[in-house]
């Protein structure tokens, strides 16, 4: 009993090393394609490929090298595990902290093939669990987020959830007590985890609640164990939680709990839990995050959602859907009925429901919440093949029915992983233009950038920001008035009296602050904003320096960023939008100059048509930047009454068609035509990829 035990925890064991093996295989596609082209590479090593990897980054480097002392976003190192792992293997091991971030997401991700076929497994159906690991460790969704380089908590988003599966179903499978305690133990955990998808687990920890209530109910053992796991569920103290786990634990291992005791113990625990969760609340909100959007409207001034702007957020076509959780729409059906049938079988995966949904759910929510769905999906579709293959005589037939139709699956998601080329972040002479910030001032100073930029600004250039990835909500207005407004005396005021404001105010929302939005006295940020720019109005006091930050990646951008200052403030109303639009790719032929999607200007006749509207160019500018960073422009006047400007950036072989507003705009300006007062910016930075100015009042 013992060998047979011991052969067969051996195949288990080198079914896990083979499918851990190829996920990390498959991950590496993108290092081979990327490694050695030096846009890419800093200090000698691929960067990452995510915006939020440089937060957790971030805080790693903040405990590691004593950075971001000032900076009221940066979390400590325990925050979560992908801080806290990235900091002890960077300081105990000899890797650089540029390594760890960049290999990381895909050597915790990989893990997921060790829950998955320990449920093909408990079930009797270990050859399920494996070629649904192969599938489900590199579905299209899964590999996409957890992929080498995207250092981001999303490598814990469906690897977690599955132990938890696991442990649920062998607790019902067993009815073991050290099952339950490791369930409870899993929950209690997955905040550090992955803090985002806690929903989910609520969810998952009712279900099986439920589900041991209607088919169990008659066991002790039901009660005990839903005990413990609302133990792991509660948010109450934490060493109180593993004090109560480990006494309900013991207690169970000695038959200590009589059914009527557990029985009103569990109960206990459910309302605890419920409560001190806000459970239907917190599910209720994440769904409708996603499903709300617009202007906040909650009292007080308008703001811009951000939720608008956010690809990730928008709604998706089933065909996206499919292609997301298995590669295809023939997939994802495939999986779905799969589940479905399992469920039948097996009524036990009725708790792998929230991960299914949540999938679904994607279809309202936007392709962020196809991850989770990935691994139940490759379970399901693989049970699928598993119930057809099992007509067959022979086992030799069924398992190589079984890998060619996982392979057919496999096809699609390692093709588009192939072709899955994303860049990173910043490329180099980004990165050494932050790297020259760094050493400029002190770790006090602010930048003023678009918050997609914030993260990478505090790992590189060790500079501090109004808005970031996490905090991009009212203070939107700000940012995006001063790189939109055509006053440099506004944008230069604002810009210090913002960063005076949020540190003055103990880092409150500055917008909010500033125009004291849902008091009394609430004023007017029309008429404040007017002050910014005509009155000879006293400034705050300079306490560290300010820098203005302008990539030229934000120009493909830069509509969007004007949308958050492009509403008044008192009623939410928009203004009409201003015009702006860019392109490299034109074609030029008898001096009409096609841009693209139906836009085309005839520098002939100084007209420029639009769909079906054709109208005047005022003007056409030519501009050149040179090897000292300096700027050389060339003016042609068209037509006075024109309502539009053509722009041609020759050094990046570059259009840009905009109207007034856009063109005279803080970013335009001194980005593209590096026009600036004097008395008000000093230059710091200037090369083909960013132009930094410090403020000087």
């Amino acid at each position: 009993m013992t060998d047979t035990f011991s052969t067969k925890a051996k195949y288990i064991l080198v079914m896990m090393v083979v499918a851990y093996a190829f996920s990390l295989a498959i991950r590496m596609i993108w290092v081979y394609q990327f490694h050695g082209q030096e846009q890419f590479m800093w200090n000698g090593q691929l960067m990452i490929n995510t915006n939020d990897g440089y937060y957790f980054a971030s805080a790693a480097q903040k405990w590691l090298e004593d950075t971001l002392q000032h900076n009221p976003q940066v979390k400590g190192v325990y925050y979560t595990a992908a801080i806290t792992l990235a900091a002890f293997v960077t300081k105990y091991l000899s890797f650089s902290l540029d390594t760890v971030i960049l290999y990381m997401p895909a050597v915790i991700s990989s893990l997921v093939v060790v829950p998955i076929i320990l449920i093909g497994r408990l079930f009797n159906m270990t050859s399920v669990g494996f070629f649904a690991a192969l599938l489900g460790s590199v579905a299209w969704s899964y590999y996409n987020r957890t992929m080498v380089g995207y250092y981001d908590t999303d490598m814990f988003s469906a690897m977690a959830p599955m132990f938890i599966l696991y442990f649920l179903l062998a607790t019902i499978k067993s009815e073991k007590p050290v099952y339950a305690l490791f369930a409870a133990l899993s929950v209690l955990i997955y905040p550090f985890l992955y803090d985002h998808g806690q929903a989910i687990v609520y969810s998952m920890g009712v279900l099986y609640m439920a589900y041991m209530v209607v088919f169990h109910r008659k066991d002790p053992f039901t009660y005990s164990s839903i005990l413990l796991v609302s133990l792991g569920l509660m948010e109450v103290n934490i060493w109180l939680q593993l004090v109560l786990i480990f006494a309900v634990f013991a207690a169970m291992k000695k038959n200590m709990l009589k059914k009527n005791v557990s029985m009103y113990a569990a109960f206990g625990g459910v309302l605890i839990f419920l409560y001190t969760g806000h459970v239907f609340g917190l599910i209720l909100g994440k769904v409708m995050l996603y499903i709300d959007r617009g202007v906040d409207e909650s009292g007080g001034l308008h703001y811009y959602q951000v939720i608008q702007t956010v690809r990730e957020a928008g709604k998706i076509p089933f065909s996206v859907m499919g292609d997301r959780i298995s590669g295809s729409v023939v997939g994802v059906l495939v999986a779905l009925v799969g589940y479905i049938l399992l469920v039948v079988r097996q009524k036990e995966f009725i708790l792998a429901l929230p991960l299914i949904g949540i999938g679904v759910f994607s279809l309202w929510g936007g392709l962020r919440f196809t991850v989770y769905a990935v691994p139940v999906a490759a379970i399901g579709a693989v049970y699928l093949f598993y119930a057809m293959a099992s007509y067959l005589e022979h086992r030799a037939a069924r398992v190589g029915l079984i890998g060619a139709m996982t392979a057919a699956m496999l096809y699609p998601n390692i093709t588009h992983i192939i072709d899955y080329k994303v860049p990173t972040v910043f490329n180099n002479e980004e990165v050494t233009a932050l790297d020259k910030l760094s050493k400029m001032g002190s770790d006090k100073d602010y930048v003023i950038a678009w918050w997609d930029y914030g993260y990478p600004i505090w790992y590189y250039g060790d500079k501090n920001t109004l808005i970031d990835g996490g905090k991009h909500e009212q203070d939107n207005f700000i940012v995006s008035e001063i790189l939109t407004t055509d006053s440099p005396l506004e944008a230069a005021r604002l810009a210090r009296v913002a960063v005076e404001t949020y540190v003055g105010s103990g880092y409150k929302k500055v917008a909010d602050t500033l125009f004291k939005n849902k008091q009394p006295d609430q004023i007017d940020p029309n008429a404040y904003l007017e002050k910014l720019r005509y009155d000879d109005m006293q400034m705050p006091e300079a306490t560290r320096n300010v820098y203005l930050y302008l990539p030229y990646r934000m120009m493909g951008i830069f509509p969007t960023v004007s949308v958050f200052s492009n509403l008044d403030l008192n009623t939410g109303h928009e203004y009409q939008r201003a015009f702006f639009y860019s392109t490299s790719r034109y074609q030029e032929n008898g001096g009409v100059i096609n841009l693209g999607e139906g836009i085309a200007a005839d520098m002939r006749s100084g007209k420029v048509r639009i769909g079906q509207r054709e109208t005047a160019l005022r003007a056409f500018y030519r501009v050149d930047m040179l090897k000292s960073g300096q700027v050389k422009s060339n003016y042609q006047l068209i037509d006075m009454n024109g309502g539009l400007t053509l722009v041609y950036m020759a050094s990046y072989g570059q259009f840009l068609l905009l109207d007034d507003k856009m063109l005279n705009s803080t970013f335009i300006q001194m980005f593209v035509f590096n026009n600036y007062d004097d008395k008000l910016f000093e230059p710091v930075i200037s090369d083909p990829w960013v132009r930094v100015f410090k403020l000087k009042i």
